[in-house]
């Protein structure tokens, strides 16, 4: 079974949480996450992320039993697209919302398999034993600098512009969807993220206390947001977890709650 748990906070700094997240299982054995981290100002960006979220949920909320691989990511894929013209109509239809936008880090699972689909600088990251995997890429202008050669991978920390998005849901017409297959074997946990965790928690610290098998998953992802917290929360935190717990008939699984 996959044990899910999320967490969001305001952070020490920003006035409103413009991060939205959803996590939910679903029927016939799906599994739905996504965190969405709004841009736009107050009002414009918690819209934005409300608006992802709420049309990916919608969307995904009954799905047809035993779908294929493909399938799968057609579902997310197209979810994610029809958020996009949603946020991108109701900005056109009011000057208050003018130019928001969010990014968004989704994942459908189909029992320990499925896809991750993304837009933006939000992360997924799967953590194994000894090991933690970055599964996407930022859709951001300083790391198509350091993609092209102009910067180095150094300067993609400090660079005065690193927070520029080169894609985001909800500001064009037309987007692309990354969409990236994932399998999460006994014991392995998938993480969604805003920034406001990983650009202040280290990815060794988020795969260490990811990987806290020892710990229930809860007390694991309040961890990770204290930690954002103790390095300034100047954003606004979202984690989401996602953990492929074995099923023991009978039994407690030490750490875990039944």
């Amino acid at each position: 079974m996959i044990k899910t748990v999320h967490v969001s906070h305001v952070g020490r700094v920003r006035p409103v949480n413009e991060d939205s997240v959803f996590v939910s299982t679903l029927e016939h054995g799906y599994t739905l996450g996504v965190v969405a981290d709004g841009m736009g100002g107050h009002l414009a960006g918690d819209t934005a992320s409300r608006l992802a979220v709420d049309t990916v949920a919608a969307d995904l909320s009954s799905l047809e039993q035993d779908m294929s691989m493909d399938g799968v990511r057609a579902a997310l894929g197209d979810a994610i697209l029809h958020a996009n013209a949603v946020i991108y109509q109701e900005a056109s239809a009011d000057e208050r919302l003018h130019n928001m936008g969010t990014t968004i880090v989704a994942v459908l699972l189909r029992g320990s398999e499925g896809y991750i689909g993304h837009i933006g600088d939000s992360r997924a990251y799967k953590v194994v034993p000894g090991q933690v995997i970055r599964l996407t890429d930022d859709h951001t202008l300083v790391n198509e600098l350091f993609k092209s050669g102009q910067i180095t991978e150094d300067q993609l920390e400090t660079h005065p512009r690193k927070n520029v998005l080169s894609r985001a849901l909800g500001t064009d017409v037309d987007v692309t969807v990354e969409l990236t297959p994932v399998t999460l074997g006994e014991g392995e946990v998938l993480l969604l993220c805003s920034d406001g965790l990983s650009n202040r928690v280290s990815r060794e610290l988020i795969g260490q206390i990811s990987g806290s098998l020892e710990l229930p998953l809860e007390e694991r992802a309040d961890r990770l947001l204290q930690l954002a917290l103790l390095a300034g929360g100047e954003d606004n935190i979202t984690v989401a977890m996602f953990e492929h717990q074995e099923e023991v008939v009978g039994q407690r699984i030490k750490g875990w709650d039944s």
